[in-house]
């Protein structure tokens, strides 16, 4: 196993540089870069222009926008090339793509993931900030799924063709179709001030007295903000889990050993939680990391905005939006990696689960 672990962990070097060769690339066709966003605020906002002319720092004066200089920069005729110039120096454009993509990977060996063009804050600050909220979405929606899609997967795989098992299986197939941005405006409408309730608060992740709240009700205070927003974010997971469950244990249940172990006269209990349990559960408990961090980096940016939760996925959104690329290609680095990690550690769960797996073996 250790040698498996050895190969995983080398492959992520060429797999890792491969992502941010590929990003990089497309990056450099897309128009409307942090110069074009910077020349079109400044056309706005001519106080602006003379703040930033006059410090000559790239991010002092401006924000993002969108623009073009000559044939480069169309939109830009009215100000002097010595200007565009000091700002192609200060995103470091001057310099060829080769060059500016090796320096960033250089960077990003001593874990140097530089600094927001538009926010002056580092990269790893910004992430660790909105951290807290995408770790709060992600785990307690892959905690609730799991907790309720495997009894719930379990029932219907005994009760497999019964009424139980129509309904059940009609009501989750309903609840997977509906949008999840749809079903958080329903909930807002329904349960946060709209048009019945107002149960639950309409934003945010605290409450603006936060800070005055004992120990007990900044804890009831947190679940009351997120409550709606995890169970937007949990309502389409938990079909796919629940027929993955379902289908699992029915899987098992027709193999021989079942039958051997019903022959010895083993209770049905026993049977099901001592021997299929874990077989059937092999795939589900060992996927959790890989769920986790696809609900962590992916699912969240609609519901953080619906619910105005400033986490990673609209940190994400918005760099990209100003072409704020520090924290494009940072961010893609951190996560990239950290998938890439996550790979490994379902592996090594799905031997935690069932040691008859060797990896090494299969390989061979």
């Amino acid at each position: 196993m250790g040698a498996y672990i050895l190969r995983r962990l080398l492959l992520v070097i060429p797999t890792l540089l491969g992502i941010m060769i590929v990003n990089f690339t497309l990056v450099q066709f897309v128009p409307g870069g942090p110069v074009e966003q910077i020349i079109a605020q400044i056309e706005g906002q001519g106080d602006v222009f003379a703040g930033f002319a006059g410090s000559g720092d790239a991010g002092a004066g401006a924000e993002p926008g969108g623009g073009v200089f000559d044939d480069k920069y169309v939109g830009a005729r009215g100000l002097p090339p010595e200007f565009i110039a000091e700002l192609e120096k200060e995103f470091g454009f001057d310099k060829p793509p080769v060059e500016r993509f090796l320096n960033m990977m250089g960077n990003y060996l001593t874990l140097d993931f530089g600094e927001s063009y538009f926010r002056s804050v580092s990269v790893i600050d910004l992430v660790l900030e909105k951290m807290p909220v995408s770790i709060s979405l992600g785990l307690w929606s892959t905690l609730i799924a799991y907790l309720v899609s495997i009894p719930l997967g379990i029932r219907k795989a005994v009760k497999d063709g019964s009424r139980f098992d129509t309904w059940t299986s009609a009501t989750i197939i309903v609840a997977y179709a509906i949008p999840g941005f749809l079903f958080a405006i329903l909930l807002l409408v329904l349960f946060a001030g709209g048009s019945y309730w107002q149960i639950f608060p309409l934003r945010g992740l605290t409450s603006d007295n936060w800070e005055d709240l004992s120990l007990l009700g900044k804890v009831a205070d947190y679940f009351w903000h997120i409550a709606l927003p995890t169970i937007a974010l949990t309502i389409s997971a938990f079909a796919t889990l629940t027929l993955l469950t379902k289908n699992s244990f029915l899987d098992e249940i027709k193999k021989q050993y079942v039958m051997t172990a019903r022959a010895k006269g083993l209770s049905e209990q026993r049977v099901l939680y001592g021997h299929v349990f874990r077989n059937a559960m092999l795939i589900v408990i060992a996927g959790f990391p890989a769920v986790f961090i696809g609900v962590f980096f992916g699912g969240s940016i609609i519901i953080e905005t619906i619910f105005s939760l400033d986490g990673l996925g609209r940190l994400g959104f918005e760099a990209a939006v100003a072409r704020d690329y520090p924290v494009i290609f940072g961010t893609l680095f951190i996560f990239g990696l950290l998938g890439l990690v996550v790979g490994i550690i379902s592996d090594l769960m799905y031997v935690l689960v069932d040691p008859r797996i060797d990896f090494e073996k299969r390989e061979g």
